[in-house]
């Protein structure tokens, strides 16, 4: 098995960082206090809160506002009115969504794995964690940070930034006013991230030199889609060097999906990696790909082992993120912060 890498310009970074995922949501539910434990106990420079609105306007943590698979909320009865068809980002989606709910209304809720047929060990924690708050976040690692002796970063996502603005339910504002309400976040590096651009750019006006440790992440999905705000081409246009140059106007990072540096074969292994890297650096730009994963499942072909596709294959991801560090990014999220320290040591 063998990897084809071009030399990459040296990184931007100091170090390559470790983000945790939704914290280790590989080994505990997604977005809950104890993912984030575990994610920074098993070595994260930085911890993963996808933010959503609640419907009075608390920013709380989960990776959709559509909350059926996340938590335990169809086994409520008294919320079943509540279910509803809605249209986010152009796409129709059927379920129970925080901004139908008051946050002491989330807190009866209780967290539940996302991925069960894949990650059966994690569904033995469901019911045991609440919905938490991006302020409760934030004091967490402040008091993780304090015990520990290390600065632990928070790298939030604005999650369907226009819908939400849409619904008179804006979050770039108040996400900076809770970083700012809070003495760690005040000097704790932070990066705010979106898949849109246009509230980067507001992001970007608002911050001025007022806060040196906020730094912006230009998230890209897939090359033939847009932004949903459409405020920008596709995000094929934004990662050619033309467009990456635009991007530095306003945003300090890219987040591409790791198979945009290093795309499959038709048969699924690791191809030719792209000139992603490179032309970011060039922008000046650091890259900060998503998301490495240690079951077989998400593994590249040629990683993978014969223990099944749910199985955990921590040879495998290491071997697979080291063959992404060798094209020179500067920081990568895992659900598995552990495992993305082993392959950092050499």
């Amino acid at each position: 098995m063998s990897v084809q890498v071009e030399a990459a310009d040296k990184p931007l970074a100091a170090k390559v960082l470790v983000i945790g995922h939704r914290g280790a949501s590989a080994l505990r539910p997604e977005h809950t206090l104890a993912s984030y434990a575990k994610a920074i106990e098993d070595g994260a420079d930085f911890i993963e809160p996808d933010l959503v609105s609640t419907k009075d306007g608390s920013l709380v943590a989960r990776h959709e506002n559509e909350i059926s698979g996340t938590t335990d909320v169809a086994a409520h009865p008294e919320f079943a009115a509540r279910r509803a068809t809605k249209t986010i980002d152009g796409v129709s989606v059927t379920g129970w969504f925080t901004e139908d709910f008051t946050l002491a209304e989330l807190k009866t809720l209780r967290a539940r794995e996302r991925l069960p047929e894949i990650r059966k060990d994690n569904a033995h924690y469901d019911g045991q964690f609440q919905v938490p708050t991006f302020d409760e976040i934030i004091d967490f690692v402040a008091a993780e940070s304090a015990a520990r002796g290390r600065v632990v970063g928070i790298i939030p996502e604005i999650k369907h930034s226009t819908y939400f603005a849409g619904i008179g339910l804006p979050m770039e504002d108040r996400t900076l006013a809770t970083i700012d309400a809070h003495t760690y976040t005040r000097t704790a590096p932070v990066e705010i991230q979106s898949f849109e651009v246009g509230n980067l750019k507001y992001l970007r006006g608002k911050l001025g030199k007022t806060h040196p440790n906020v730094t912006l992440l230009q998230l890209m999905e897939s090359p033939d889609a847009h932004p949903a705000d459409r405020t920008a081409p596709t995000y094929a246009v934004m990662m050619t060097p033309a467009g990456l140059k635009e991007v530095a106007t306003y945003a300090d990072a890219i987040g591409p999906s790791v198979r945009s540096i290093i795309p499959l074969t038709a048969d699924g292994s690791l191809g030719t990696p792209s000139a992603l890297v490179r032309d970011a650096h060039a922008a000046h730009l650091q890259v900060h790909p998503y998301t490495f994963r240690p079951e077989n499942h998400f593994l590249a072909r040629n990683f993978r082992n014969a223990d099944g596709d749910a199985a955990r294959n921590e040879a495998g991801s290491i071997a697979e993120i080291r063959a992404y560090l060798a094209t020179g990014i500067d920081a990568f999220f895992t659900d598995d912060p552990a495992i993305g320290r082993k392959a950092l040591a050499r």
